[in-house]
């Protein structure tokens, strides 16, 4: 059996693979039918609904585009679990918001000095006729914007940086 921790904004998920493919998510058994539609895509289906979902993973950190909404995890085996624990303890995270594939930008809903909370929206990209509300990886002040609306941009272009919140 292999198992994995997910952080999804904040919270720790484990999951465990068998070797026949069968889920634990929390020791909670999922049926799961995941299949590989191309280098990226891939279609689920869990309780009864399909779903096509984008996945893209750089070293760890997940981006995952379903339903129109992107959802930015680390993915830790094991060993990149312990040593990430070794190393102080998982999350943290960098204030950057990247794009996760090519697209244009819709709309920037934020300002260079506002305060914003994490999870908050800062980007809105189009891509593949969907729109993908970017949020922020982290609570913090928004120090650079990189882009405008209706400029194009490619995949992993820093759109947003963040710095933490300063403790004073």
């Amino acid at each position: 059996m292999t198992k994995y921790v997910t952080i999804l904004n904040g919270e720790q998920y484990e999951v465990e693979i068998d070797k026949d493919g069968n889920i634990l998510l929390n020791g909670e058994r999922r049926e799961v039918d995941f299949l590989a539609l191309g280098p990226s895509l891939y279609s689920i289906i869990t309780d009864y609904k399909s779903l096509e979902v984008v996945i893209d993973d750089e070293a760890g950190n997940v981006s995952v585009l379903m339903g129109g909404r992107l959802y930015e995890t680390q993915v830790l085996d094991e060993r990149a679990l312990l040593m990430a624990m070794r190393k102080g303890g998982l999350g943290g995270g960098s204030g950057e918001v990247h794009a996760p594939m090519p697209g244009l930008i819709v709309a920037v809903p934020v300002e260079i000095g506002q305060e914003i909370q994490q999870g908050q929206t800062v980007v809105i990209l189009e891509s593949m006729k969907m729109q993908n509300e970017l949020k922020s990886p982290i609570d913090g002040v928004v120090q650079a914007i990189n882009v405008t609306a209706g400029q194009t941009v490619d995949k992993n272009a820093i759109l947003v940086v963040i710095s933490p919140p300063s403790e004073e």
